[in-house]
């Protein structure tokens, strides 16, 4: 699929983006904490259920990201993401954006601007997805073992969250790089 797009650009720089959704909310997992031997360390944990959606999409190879946190995980706020993606694509490159095959990534609805090329992902195979690393990274670095006091607070915590990746490029990289997919 990538060498058809290829012939279609030809000269033209090919960003290979990847991305998916988290929610983030108030009923937060907890991760391992360190501790003294033979003590039982406290950690905060929420039964509320406010939450919110990270859309969050990498170009590992060159150590970008393009995010929006969002109420809801629908139609509408998928083409919200590729807009955001579609301004984070260098001028005169061509994004082919690797998802998964949720209706909202494959709906024939989508306004797919015009610098990016929607890829699906085979069905049921989440660890082909490096953003899957990225947020498994955020929830274990800045996302978990907290109490969100309102649904502003996990907006601003996310975006903070994101904010924080995005400022760290080697981090997007070494997070998201595989040789199977950048080695062409």
């Amino acid at each position: 699929m990538l060498a058809a797009i290829r012939v279609r650009r030809p000269g033209q720089e090919i960003e290979l983006w990847w991305g998916d959704e988290a929610r983030v909310g108030q009923k937060t997992r907890l991760t391992r904490r360190w501790a003294r031997r033979g003590t039982r360390p406290r950690a905060a944990a929420d039964q509320r259920t406010r939450s919110a959606w990270i859309f969050g999409a990498i170009c590992p190879a060159l150590g970008k990201g393009a995010a929006l946190v969002l109420p809801w995980c629908n139609l509408h706020a998928m083409n919200r993401h590729l807009d955001e993606i579609s301004q984070a694509v260098a001028p005169g490159a061509h994004a082919v954006l690797i998802v998964d095959q949720a209706a909202w990534h494959t709906s024939p609805k989508l306004n797919i601007p015009a610098n990016i090329t929607i890829l699906p992902l085979p069905p049921r195979s989440p660890e082909l997805n490096p953003v899957e690393n990225v947020w498994q990274f955020m929830r274990n670095t800045w996302l978990s073992n907290r109490i969100f006091r309102t649904y502003d607070d996990i907006v601003d915590i996310c975006c903070h969250a994101w904010n924080q990746l995005v400022d760290q490029p080697w981090r997007i990289m070494s997070l998201g790089l595989r040789q199977w997919a950048h080695g062409f």
